[in-house]
């Protein structure tokens, strides 16, 4: 939770660095919010005409119980800090954006009854399209990879506690699957 906190003092911090240029901006994910409630918030800081760095968090807390009784969660808290590089101009049209993320997740119950829980760390690329709708609000599209390391636990299921596995790898998976709405400062 701490970590939670400092990303959020980050994200203050660059949001009262360029409030009155328009080289701020915050942003979150629609889509995220259709997986199961996940919340998500990105700041982004304009530094020169084609580059800003990022930094964000995704978290989502919750649990839901099917009518079957079976518990399904994608429970997570990620943490990235990245650039994107603006062919165009920053906050507008076309971008490819590099991230390192950090993730903590306990996912269960979707596909299986299976549990797995752990931590992830790695690298990621995306890229998008930012449509301007007006002077402060703009529409995001975007997708990505993330690849890195994976330390994990699976179980039984999300309530038995009965461990199946336990170990690491390496994993590639996709990552900023974005509808996203920002507001530009």
């Amino acid at each position: 939770m701490r970590n939670f906190k400092f990303l959020i003092c980050v994200c203050a911090l660059l949001v009262a660095r360029g409030a009155s240029a328009q080289n701020c901006s915050m942003s979150t994910n629609l889509a995220g919010y259709a997986w199961y409630g996940t919340m998500g918030m990105e700041a982004g800081l304009g530094l020169a005409q084609h580059w800003t760095a990022t930094a964000g968090a995704i978290y989502n807390p919750f649990s839901f119980r099917s009518d079957s009784g079976a518990i399904r969660q994608s429970k997570q808290r990620t943490f990235s800090a990245g650039a994107r590089f603006w062919p165009w101009h920053i906050f507008s049209g076309w971008w490819l954006a590099g991230k390192a993320q950090y993730q903590e997740y306990n996912e269960g119950g979707i596909k299986s009854p299976m549990t797995r829980e752990g931590d992830r760390v790695g690298g990621g690329v995306s890229a998008g399209y930012t449509y301007m709708l007006g002077t402060h609000f703009n529409i995001e599209l975007g997708v990505g990879m993330w690849s890195g390391f994976d330390r994990y636990v699976v179980y039984e299921c999300p309530e038995c506690g009965r461990r199946l596995d336990k170990g690491g790898k390496a994993f590639l998976l996709p990552n900023d699957i974005s509808l996203s709405v920002s507001y530009v400062f």
